[in-house]
């Protein structure tokens, strides 16, 4: 592998190579402590995100974020307070909506025209406001 000295990097003693654009330097917006769930629940209260953006923001992948979605959404159908929003994907070619989807994750393909071009669903949490 490449060493620090070959690219002449000024002050670094370790330095790490990555492939993909490095981006753990920004500031941690949660404690190290919470829960990979708590944190998504606190990432997705009051926005809307797709499990892609969630898995960059939390640092693991997609598939591993979809699953504790499922049960993010089992914790909030218990809580009056939270309520967990879907936004459906949408197919780009012929705007298809899967509103009757059940499942988290992206469709394949969309029943209407066949397309592949499907938008990614987002997901939020609205907060009820306390009187």
């Amino acid at each position: 592998g490449k060493s620090c000295v070959d690219n002449k990097i000024a002050g670094a003693d370790s330095c790490l190579f990555i492939d993909r654009p490095f981006t753990y330097d920004a500031p941690p917006m949660f404690s190290p402590e919470q829960t990979p769930r708590r944190r998504i629940i606190e990432l997705l209260t009051g926005t809307l995100l797709s499990s892609h953006q969630l898995a960059q923001l939390l640092g693991m992948p997609e598939r591993q974020v979809e699953d504790h979605l499922t049960h993010i959404v089992k914790t909030l159908s218990r809580d009056p307070a939270r309520t967990f929003l879907l936004e459906p994907s949408e197919c780009q070619d012929c705007t298809y909506v899967f509103r009757e989807r059940t499942r988290l994750t992206r469709p394949s393909r969309c029943p209407r025209c066949r397309s592949e071009a499907i938008t990614s669903p987002r997901y939020g949490i609205r907060e009820e406001d306390r009187a």
